[in-house]
């Protein structure tokens, strides 16, 4: 029996998550989605990776109505790869329900999203900036919206859009409902709930219990004139399936992937600068496989969902120890192990040790990889791909040519030199070296986690002032 069906979904949305593969709520929705089905306002604190996209798409989907014409759920996203795959997975699971859900964001013209609009979808899913270009073509209208989301609205702060996220709301109704997910909540979300929420619900899920369940972490101290050698030898005896490698800022990751390029890698990398055309084709060939290795900065890679992706490495250690949690959160998803590895130089180890007092856990100190054991790898890795063709037995017309080589040639030799020719060897030349990277800025982890609102339990506790009557404009 699918342990959704506790929580007395219409059948439309049960057929849905059914055919998404959902078998039981993750803590954050079993907490999450009975409140905010009783149409009270709610506050979770969650991180990514920990399904809070359904804890608030199921019940937005389930407060349209898909016989009514007009924007009926309106969700806020930082940053438009989010509000991308949060669109896509509201679509499915409104999918059944007939609900249609628009993703609208910067960098796509905003022509084509008019055209979309006009189609009336029930739920809005967009950024701040472009919300507001469109509240002000009156191209969009929230006068009947019944459900706002605020999702990742700590960084969207961070970001700052308080103001635009200010004047969205305005925009909305006084008796709408309001849905806040944050992965912290510090005092400016608290003082953001208690001008807009009506006595909000709290739910914490605490960081020990969602950044690490599944994800083995290690971290490698290395100069950092080094580290470009360390990541490729790591790539070379862990030989990822799909990868991201973090990079603390644009010049970085434009430099690292040009980098892991020059070394054979298949290496790609996003970040805020790039068109939106560009990015879509990048993640397009990495969800593929084309792509093995993508290279993103934190802005960049916030928001994306992407299954299947094995190992986390961070060249670069995060300047804000919480976002080392969503980092490694793009791992280890949906029960699959993953593996985060930090690259760590030894003025930052402090910085390390503030990651560890957020996430409750030491993180494994390994030695730096050599260069013999990188090359024992590339040759397990021929000897292995020379054995599945010998399997395949697809070979036939070579086998003339073998022999007329072993007239000539002793065969140790011959298999010896194939084995060279497949084993992917380090090019000995000199590459461009990267740019020196910016200091990092030694932080603690914010206490939010740890003080009063640690004494809330899950599903309960602390409410906000009720929010006074706002005049009408």
């Amino acid at each position: 029996m699918n342990g959704f069906s506790a929580l007395r979904l219409s059948q439309p949305i049960m057929q849905a998550i059914n055919s998404m593969g959902f078998e039981e709520p993750t803590p954050i929705q079993a907490a999450s989605i009975p409140i905010a089905l009783m149409g009270r306002d709610l506050i979770g604190q969650a991180q990514t990776g920990t399904g809070k996209t359904a804890a608030y798409g199921i019940p937005a989907i389930h407060l349209s109505d898909s016989k009514q014409d007009f924007i009926q759920g309106l969700v806020i996203t930082p940053t438009r790869e989010l509000a991308i795959q949060v669109a896509e997975e509201l679509n499915r699971i409104g999918q059944y329900k007939q609900i249609k859900s628009l993703p609208i964001y910067g960098g796509q013209e905003i022509e084509r999203q008019i055209r979309a609009l006009r189609k009336r979808p029930q739920i809005i899913v967009g950024t701040p900036g472009r919300l507001l270009d469109h509240l002000r073509r009156k191209t969009i209208r929230l006068e009947q919206v019944k459900l706002v989301v605020l999702d990742e609205a700590d960084e969207m702060l961070n970001m700052g859009f308080i103001e635009d996220i200010e004047a969205i709301w305005q925009q909305t109704p006084d008796d709408r409902q309001n849905l806040l997910f944050s992965a912290t909540i510090p005092v400016h979300i608290q003082r953001l709930a208690a001008r807009f929420m009506r006595n909000p619900e709290i739910i914490q899920i605490a960081p020990r219990e969602v950044t690490v369940a599944n994800i083995e972490q290690e971290y490698i101290e290395t100069p950092e004139k080094e580290k470009l050698d360390v990541l490729c030898r790591l790539l070379d005896i862990q030989n990822p399936e799909m990868s991201i490698v973090f990079g603390r800022t644009r010049r970085r990751v434009d430099e690292l992937a040009e980098a892991l390029s020059e070394r054979g890698y298949s290496a790609e990398g996003i970040h805020g600068d790039l068109s939106q055309n560009r990015r879509d084709a990048i993640m397009k060939k990495f969800r593929s496989g084309e792509i093995e290795v993508l290279v993103a900065s934190d802005v960049a890679a916030r928001g994306l969902d992407i299954s299947g992706i094995t190992h986390i490495y961070n060249f670069d250690i995060p300047q804000d120890p919480e976002s080392y949690v969503h980092r490694i959160g793009r791992t280890g998803r949906a029960g699959e192990s993953g593996l985060a590895v930090t690259l760590v130089t030894p003025r930052e180890i402090p910085h390390l040790k503030s990651i560890e007092q957020l996430i409750r856990q030491q993180i494994k100190r390994k030695p730096i990889p050599t260069v013999k054991e990188a090359l024992a790898e590339l040759q397990h890795i021929a000897v292995e791909s020379l054995l599945k063709v010998v399997e395949q037995d697809d070979f036939a017309p070579y086998h003339n040519l073998a022999q007329s080589l072993l007239e000539e040639y002793d065969s140790s030799s011959l298999l010896a030199a194939a084995l060279k020719i497949l084993t992917k060897e380090p090019e000995k030349r000199d590459f461009k070296e990267l740019s020196q990277a910016p200091p990092i800025k030694i932080k603690q982890a914010r206490q939010d986690y740890h003080r009063d609102w640690a004494k809330q339990k899950s599903g309960g506790g602390k409410k906000y002032p009720k929010k006074p009557k706002r005049p009408h404009a």
